[in-house]
């Protein structure tokens, strides 16, 4: 008398092995695999199998056109952040070119500046320098009658005014007799109000229109006065030292 398992049988049948093996194998997917009787064989193997392979068939173009999709937004990404890059590089590339050229020309005043404030610097040097040494050539002349006519003769040269010391000195001894604030109150005029002044005795109007440039507009200054009086004889009789009374 056969034994019979728990099962009914003795002996597992080949779609019960199907069955375990599918339960395991796809027990996370809960695939459920009904055991049929032993007649059953072609039945059993035909919907156990047809599932699957239909899931694995359909699901197989979702899933590469799903990569293809992610793979192609990657690159357009990775393409999109360099070309941000390289626009911020640019941008930066201008602005420093920009800032060397505004340093470059900031130097280049600050230079031209420098070296204009420097000529200008030695200019006054230099004029500063000429003034002192002219201060130090420069004669002193005492302050008396001869240095007076001494004065007036450097002045006369300059200027281009004929006479001599001997000429001047001789005119003054016999208009004022050296006397600078010497003034005629008696003579002609004096009489019509214009009174002859200071060393050779000068009128006021005489003074002013013979002037020389560079001297005192005080008729009473002896430098002033021989000066202006060398200048009207030199225009009246050639020069002082033709003039031998009242001129």
């Amino acid at each position: 008398m056969p034994q019979h398992s728990i099962f009914g049988h003795s002996r597992l049948t080949k779609t019960h092995k199907y069955s375990i093996a599918g339960a395991a194998t796809l027990g996370a997917a809960a695939l459920a695999f009904t055991l049929v009787p032993g007649s059953s064989h072609a039945e059993a193997e035909t919907v156990s199998a047809a599932p699957v392979a239909f899931q694995v068939a359909a699901g197989a173009p979702q899933i590469k056109d799903v990569h293809a999709s992610v793979t192609n937004q990657l690159a357009t990404a990775d393409q999109q952040a360099k070309a941000a890059a390289a626009k911020l590089k640019a941008a930066q590339d201008k602005a420093a070119a920009a800032a060397k050229v505004k340093a470059e020309a900031a130097a280049a005043a600050k230079a031209k500046a420098q070296a204009a404030a420097k000529v200008k610097a030695e200019k006054a040097r230099q004029v500063k320098e000429a003034a002192s040494r002219a201060a130090a050539r420069k004669p002193v002349y005492a302050n008396n009658l001869d240095g007076w006519i001494r004065e007036s003769l450097a002045i006369m040269k300059a200027k281009g005014i004929p006479g001599s010391y001997n000429g001047l000195h001789r005119n003054i001894i016999r208009e004022s007799s050296g006397n600078p604030n010497a003034i005629n109150n008696w003579d002609i005029n004096a009489i019509n109000g214009i009174p002859s002044k200071g060393l050779l005795q000068v009128i006021p109007p005489t003074f002013a229109a013979y002037h020389v440039a560079g001297t005192s507009w005080n008729i009473y200054d002896p430098v002033a006065n021989i000066t202006a009086a060398a200048n009207y004889a030199a225009d009246k009789y050639g020069s002082m030292d033709n003039v031998n009374s009242a001129y």
